[in-house]
């Protein structure tokens, strides 16, 4: 056999999805969720051979955007510098889950716009946890503080958070195992030829 013949073998369907980068934006409130359904499904993309980074919204504030607050400006340069890394990922072939809250739709759509500009796939997924239940979860302790006074521009509760209208995938996390949302966040992805 060729090399040419080689090359063309080793092209089949699972390594032309495994080269086509994206980003899957999962938003939604503080302790819905998000970083525990990404890092589980990275877990299980990077199992199956796939190149896989997860932004967590938490970790580049510590060390991408450390200078900013929480204003409203803010959260949007931080939005856009968390867009800009993905896309520049996801134009080289890594799947990108980024877990971050990016309450305003106007950033998101910035982002998405960032991808559609640059011939980038982008997903935009709502995890979609009612702000009771993340506040029973509370992982951070924000809720508890926000409560007792020490805290405020708590996103959902005394801060707004834009809900997606019509996200590519609503995941609702109620009453449900972090198995069954990562199976299928999974599925979806395989469907899009992503996984």
């Amino acid at each position: 056999m060729t090399t040419a013949h080689t090359l063309a073998a080793a092209a089949t369907p699972d390594a032309a999805a495994r080269a086509r980068g994206a980003t899957v934006w999962l938003t939604g409130l503080p302790s819905a969720g998000k970083s525990t359904l990404a890092r589980a499904v990275a877990a299980r993309l990077r199992a199956a051979g796939r190149r896989v980074e997860v932004l967590d919204g938490d970790e580049v504030r510590r060390f991408l955007s450390q200078g900013l607050g929480f204003s409203r400006a803010d959260r949007h340069t931080n939005v856009q510098r968390i867009g800009f890394v993905a896309q520049t990922l996801a134009a080289h072939g890594v799947l990108v889950l980024a877990p971050v809250i990016a309450p305003y739709a106007d950033s998101r759509e910035a982002v998405r716009a960032r991808h559609e500009a640059n011939g980038t796939a982008y997903v935009e997924v709502h995890v979609a946890t009612p702000v009771e239940v993340c506040a029973v979860r509370d992982v951070k302790g924000l809720y508890a503080r926000q409560a007792a006074g020490e805290l405020t521009g708590l996103t959902g509760v005394d801060d707004p958070y834009e809900a997606p209208n019509r996200p590519d995938l609503r995941l609702r996390t109620q009453h449900r195992p972090v198995a069954d949302t990562v199976a299928e966040l999974h599925a979806f992805l395989t469907e899009r030829g992503l996984a």
